[in-house]
């Protein structure tokens, strides 16, 4: 009897399993996927200086900075969770000493320069609970323009292997860079 009821449950199980694990709800992909940029100066296998996760808002043909990012206001840089930024070592960030860890990156986008903000609350999402007391360093910055149109807002780095680099920030027909050492 007992080897009977066993039998049957493990029935059960196979015939419902399926129906069960077919049953999660899985999101679809995101409108601004995430991404990843790392600062390895001396390459793939490096140990990292810096790491960004942050979203990649698209542009999809419409006006983004100056217009649904306006100039002169406080931008998560990127879109969803706000960006943030890992130092593995003391860095300078422009012109200002931070101490390695985890911060959260902010941008002021202006047509000739930005002011890019480190700042210490993390674990955000958005610009929504932006606290200037917070900030770490304050770094203004002078825009160029790219060689191309940027459609999906990026962020890169480069450098020599000494850890002098630069953190890249670009999308549409903005770019800036700021200093790493």
């Amino acid at each position: 009897m007992k080897k009977l009821i066993l039998i049957a449950v493990a029935m059960l199980l196979a015939v419902s399993l399926p129906e069960f694990v077919s049953a999660q709800k899985y999101s679809s992909l995101d409108k601004s996927p995430a991404d990843i940029a790392y600062f390895r100066p001396g390459g793939r296998n490096s140990q990292p200086v810096a790491k960004v996760i942050y979203s990649r808002p698209q542009k999809k043909g419409r006006k983004m900075i100056g217009a649904k990012e306006p100039f002169g206001k406080i931008w998560r840089v990127g879109a969803n969770e706000s960006a943030e930024i890992k130092f593995y070592r003391d860095v300078t960030f422009g012109d200002k000493s931070i101490k390695a860890g985890t911060y959260t990156l902010y941008a002021i986008p202006n047509e000739d320069k930005w002011t890019v903000i480190i700042n210490s609350k993390i674990d955000t999402w958005g610009a929504y609970s932006y606290d200037q007391s917070k900030d770490v360093a304050r770094v203004d910055v002078n825009v160029e323009k790219p060689s191309k149109e940027i459609e999906a807002f990026s962020i890169a780095f480069d450098g020599d292997g000494a850890g002098n680099g630069k953190m890249y920030m670009a999308w549409e027909n903005y770019q800036v860079a700021v200093p790493i050492k």
